[in-house]
């Protein structure tokens, strides 16, 4: 048994596997999944699992060293960070159409049963060293 927080085989084994700079996105249920990259679907219904619940656990297995979020998930929230948001490092905010766009360089593609508009991060893995 792991003694670390993921118990979800596949999603420790996918965050095992990546290199400095890789990709994880975590999305809401709406998000669309390019054809490329390795998908991961958690949702159960909607709400469950929630972003920020998915988040907070991959955070506690995973480096990263920036992340991206879209600029309408800041706007939505009055120009502050969403609060399911919690994140080691401040993220880059970048336009919807832009995110979409980067998904498609991701290594792995997380859905979630979140149903917030643009509840969506790109985790760029760093290293431990």
């Amino acid at each position: 048994m792991k003694r670390t927080a993921l118990l979800h085989a596949e999603l420790s084994h996918a965050i095992a596997s990546l290199g400095h700079g890789d990709m994880l996105v975590i999305g809401d249920v709406g998000l669309p999944i390019p054809t490329g990259p390795r998908r991961i679907d958690l949702a159960l219904t909607p709400g469950i699992p929630a972003v920020a619940d998915v988040l907070r656990v991959v955070l506690q297995e995973m480096q990263i060293e920036k992340a991206l979020i879209a600029t309408e998930a800041v706007e939505r929230s009055g120009g502050q960070l969403p609060d399911w948001c919690q994140l080691p490092v401040e993220p880059k905010a970048v336009s919807h159409e832009d995110f979409k766009r980067l998904t498609q360089q991701a290594r792995v593609m997380v859905r979630t049963g979140e149903c917030t508009p643009y509840a969506n991060v790109i985790l760029v893995a760093g290293v431990t060293f």
